[in-house]
């Protein structure tokens, strides 16, 4: 096993949600380029996994949240 990052990780610009497995606690950032795009995957992934919203981020940064914790359409 090898040393852990030391700087911060910038995100790339897009939309983002953050997938996990029911009851575990690491999970997986996801970005698609539009709102529509990540909505889609939301409808994908929420039946089988617990997933957030995260916003969209520009130059690494949260410009715009709409919802915080589970979501729920």
């Amino acid at each position: 096993m090898g040393r852990p990052i030391t700087r911060e990780i910038k995100l790339r610009d897009g939309f983002y949600i953050e997938v996990k497995s029911k009851g575990a606690a690491k999970s997986t950032k996801i970005r698609r380029d539009s709102y529509n795009e990540i909505m889609s995957a939301v409808r994908q992934y929420k039946t089988a996994y617990d997933v957030n919203y995260l916003g969209e981020f520009k130059n690494g940064k949260a410009i715009s949240a709409k919802s915080k914790g589970k979501v729920e359409e």
